[in-house]
């Protein structure tokens, strides 16, 4: 789905499933993957390949060259940015070019990204610093237990850091769909608020 005041370059590549809030812009050479949600406000410059599943908040910036001139074109220069599947890029996130965020990474509303960020990762702040992990339904994990397992509270699945700084789920491969009965919300974040403290948004 394409709302209006949209514009497509025709060498953008675009999956199916996709959706673009109005007012957002695709240049030539972006790589977009299936059921790609972008809100409203929204530019991806050349060089961005986004994989499967990734949400882009309302506003968020994206950006292809790390020293910009009026003066000097640098066209051929274009940085990569890849963003892996299932991540959250938050409302007003700027993404500076050059980095990877990871699988199911969580890019909190406003931070701005200089590094590229790990899978699961919950990133806050000017610059972006990471604080925490969030589970693939966009939950904050905490609380490990004596296994250093920590669980989602609305899944039930378990993570767990199995070296130091790389987070995985222990009940579904990252690269698996979701199971049907739990790719539909059916609780408020609100909801879970009290077992996770989190005060995140996108």
């Amino acid at each position: 789905m394409i709302w209006n005041f949209c514009q497509i370059m025709k060498e953008a590549r675009i999956g199916s499933r996709c959706s673009f809030g109005q007012n957002c812009q695709v240049g030539a050479g972006v790589v977009i993957g299936n059921n790609v949600k972008v809100q409203n406000n929204v530019s991806i410059y050349g060089g961005t390949e986004i994989e499967d599943d990734v949400f882009l908040g309302p506003s968020c910036v994206l950006t292809n060259v790390k020293n910009p001139r009026s003066q000097v074109q640098r066209r051929s220069l274009y940085e990569k940015t890849l963003i892996r599947r299932g991540a959250t890029v938050g409302a007003n996130a700027t993404i500076v070019c050059g980095v990877t965020l990871g699988q199911y990474c969580f890019i909190g509303a406003g931070a701005v990204v200089i590094h590229s960020v790990p899978d699961y990762a919950l990133i806050l702040g000017n610059p972006g610093r990471m604080v925490g992990w969030m589970s693939r339904h966009g939950h904050r994990l905490v609380s490990p237990d004596r296994d250093g397992v920590m669980q989602c509270p609305e899944s039930g699945f378990r993570y767990k850091e199995v070296q130091p700084g790389v987070v995985r789920c222990l009940d579904l491969p990252e690269d698996d769909p979701l199971p049907s009965e739990l790719a539909v919300g059916r609780r408020s974040y609100e909801e879970f608020k009290s077992a996770v403290n989190d005060p995140i948004s996108a």
